[in-house]
């Protein structure tokens, strides 16, 4: 059974939502970027744009349920007649649904908002991960119809966020750091993987949100994203945590690596050259420097010190960093190629990893914001091997 953790009291209070305001706003922006690229309508299947733009949270099924923003006229939804109701319910932009019943064609419906709005011949914009059968359809039932990228709307309204979301990822951040000090606090002996994260996801509902942190430990820390195999904590393991929470659909994404006990020499020496690494990264993410030249400064401090080169292991495998928002995996990357100019508002992780198969591996891993300013972390880094947190 996971610990329980009445000290811990809820962190949501008071957390203040995307106000309808700020996604009307949303939407103005993104139809400016329709026209500049000449699309006639944007359309949004179930996930982070949907809630980015109009509020919908809905998961995906193999029911079609869609809304089409057009560059000029209200927006327009599209679901199962049986599921109406409910969708009426989380509406707050636009009102018109137009349903289907289980033997009709969902993408017909599809095709006829787009003739209404003056669309059916134009250019659609769909982003990257809306499903084929989906995609498929929509060109079968409106084959003039030319099917665009909606990334060059997308990413530059989600890519670079508001005062808002900003206070909304700080929130989770803060929550993800009370619940790994609590986590951490039991850490013990003989304790399995499987038994941390149940202490994480207890102390994160604890905290007033759905979170939890995985654990690696020893050799399997090598890994990025770790080991299946069953472990338990023994005397000098590395001990290697990544997790976060939401808020209001907003992620935390924070990584920790301590040792259980005394340290080496070669695990403090390998912990300070990765903090050395974050740091690198943290200074080169000034406004107008571009997403690969973080990576390439974290990447030197590593490759200087006898790893890699590039991806080679021992060494760093990965990208530097992952922009995070309503997807905690989302545009932009902190990855070499990557020449997109950092701009006040956008977010990313700062995690370069020191790899080393058959030994142990070590990341760090703290958000930040990037301001007029400079860049700005979300959570403090570690202080040392022997301090998780400031």
């Amino acid at each position: 059974m996971p610990a329980t953790f009445d000290h811990l009291k809820p962190m949501t209070d008071g957390v203040e939502p995307i106000s309808v305001e700020e996604r009307q706003a949303r939407l103005a922006k993104a139809r400016r970027l329709m026209a500049e690229n000449a699309i006639d309508a944007m359309f949004l299947e179930p996930g982070s744009s949907m809630r980015y733009f109009l509020g919908v949270p809905w998961g995906l099924s193999e029911r079609i349920m869609a809304a089409m923003v057009p560059a000029a006229g209200d927006v327009a939804y599209v679901c199962a007649a049986f599921e109406e109701a409910r969708l009426r319910e989380k509406l707050t932009l636009g009102d018109e649904v137009r349903v289907w019943q289980e033997h009709e064609d969902p993408c017909r419906l599809v095709a006829g908002v787009l003739r209404d709005r003056g669309a059916a011949t134009g250019r659609l914009a769909m982003e990257r991960h809306v499903r084929f059968f989906v995609s498929d359809g929509i060109r079968a039932e409106a084959p003039q119809l030319e099917l665009v990228s909606a990334e060059p709307v997308v990413l530059p309204c989600r890519g670079i966020k508001s005062p808002a979301e900003i206070a909304l990822i700080q929130r989770a951040m803060d929550i993800t750091v009370a619940a790994y000090k609590a986590t951490l606090a039991l850490l013990g002996e003989g304790m399995s993987r499987a038994e941390f994260t149940a202490n994480s996801r207890a102390a994160h509902e604890a905290l007033g949100a759905a979170g939890g942190i995985d654990c690696q430990l020893g050799q399997a820390t090598a890994y990025p994203h770790g080991s299946p195999a069953p472990a338990r904590v023994k005397e000098g393991d590395v001990v290697l945590m990544d997790g976060g929470c939401t808020v209001e659909g907003y992620h935390s994404d924070i990584s920790r690596t301590v040792v259980f006990g005394r340290p080496t020499q070669r695990q403090r020496d390998i912990w300070d050259l990765e903090a050395e690494a974050q740091a690198a990264a943290f200074a080169a993410a000034r406004v107008g420097a571009a997403c690969e030249d973080v990576d390439a400064a974290a990447r030197k401090v590593i490759t200087d010190a006898g790893f890699g080169p590039d991806y080679d292991v021992p060494g760093l495998p990965h990208r530097t960093g992952h922009g995070i928002g309503l997807d905690v995996h989302e545009c932009w990357h902190l990855v070499r190629g990557n020449t997109t100019p950092l701009q006040p508002g956008m977010c990313f992780s700062n995690e370069p990893m020191i790899a080393i198969y058959g030994e142990f591996g070590v990341r760090l891993e703290d958000c930040m914001h990037i301001t007029a300013d400079g860049p700005r972390f979300f959570t403090q880094p570690s202080p040392s091997i022997d301090q998780p947190f400031a």
